[in-house]
């Protein structure tokens, strides 16, 4: 499968998803879940979270947005894509407010505890991989949103393959890098 790019008239190109609907594998449309979604599914249960069935999101759907639970535990799952012009990956990780404006994620929503986590699969030039950031991850780098202050909608990230140039980004790279399962679901370090 190439690698998704951000371009504004396709979602995910011609590729296989699992319809939540039917239960079937079929051409990928916005209500199916993206195939790198299966795959980091697969990988959260090899890792012994027994998670439910990804269930596609509205919104970021053309980030493969959906969402499982495995015990009280939620877990938001991502595509990253490639950017032309910078190294690494970019993800929106917002949620639609009441309000109907954009948030970031709250990392203290109501049922929140230690065993939720943002998942998100990466596919470049051949190198695949997912990162699985657990909540304390995305609070202490500030992903997420606590007591409604801070958060981000989008950001990057940096797989092992990345050549980062700048010290931000290698700053970036070597916090993420521990998160970080090769596609064989293997930790990269």
């Amino acid at each position: 499968m190439v690698a998704p790019t951000i371009s504004p008239g396709k979602k995910f190109g011609r590729t296989n998803g699992w319809d939540s609907r039917t239960g079937k594998t079929c051409a990928h449309t916005e209500r199916m879940i993206h195939p790198d979604v299966l795959q980091a599914h697969r990988l959260v249960n090899q890792l012994g979270n027994q998670c439910s069935r990804p269930i596609p999101e509205q919104d970021n759907a053309d980030y493969g947005a959906a969402t499982a639970t495995s015990g009280t535990a939620l877990i938001r799952f991502r595509v990253a894509k490639v950017t032309p012009r910078k190294v690494g990956l970019f993800v929106a990780v917002w949620r639609r407010s009441a309000s109907g404006g954009t948030e970031p994620f709250p990392a203290d929503h109501p049922t929140a505890n230690n065993a939720d986590f943002l998942v998100i699969s990466v596919r470049e030039a051949g190198n695949s991989g997912h990162f699985l950031f657990p909540r304390s991850a995305v609070v202490t780098h500030g992903i997420g949103s606590v007591n409604g202050i801070g958060g981000k909608r989008g950001f990057r990230v940096y797989p092992p393959w990345s050549l980062t140039s700048n010290r931000q980004a290698r700053k970036t790279q070597e916090w993420q890098n521990p998160y970080f399962h090769a596609e064989n679901g293997l930790p990269a370090s």
